[in-house]
């Protein structure tokens, strides 16, 4: 991997923490504010929502090293978290093996 993805895939993971992140606590919060369910099922909902959403993250996230890279980054475009414009300043070879669409 070239020096230059690494640095561009290290913000672009970056991001894209931040974005599931949101995504998760914007999930929290619908889950909180449902006044239609009773406290006790929003809470046994969200702390299984919440082991779901680690368990997905952990397999996102985890392990930053460059042998890790490109799976990662299969599967942060596949789950749409990523900043597309950063991914075209990648260069064409990392592009091309990590784009989810052209894999299977």
């Amino acid at each position: 991997m070239k020096e230059s993805d690494w640095k561009k895939f290290k913000q672009i993971k970056e991001l894209a923490l931040e974005k599931y992140c949101s995504s998760v606590l914007s999930e929290c919060k619908e889950v909180v504010l449902n006044e239609q369910q009773h406290s006790h099922e929003r809470y046994l909902y969200l702390y299984n929502m919440l082991q779901n959403r680690n368990e997905h993250m952990a397999l996102m996230f985890d392990g930053h090293s460059r042998s890790k890279a490109w799976l990662q980054l299969i599967a942060l475009r596949r789950e749409g978290l990523t900043d597309e414009a950063l991914v075209e300043e990648l260069s064409e070879e990392f592009r091309e093996k990590t784009d989810p669409t052209k894999l299977w």
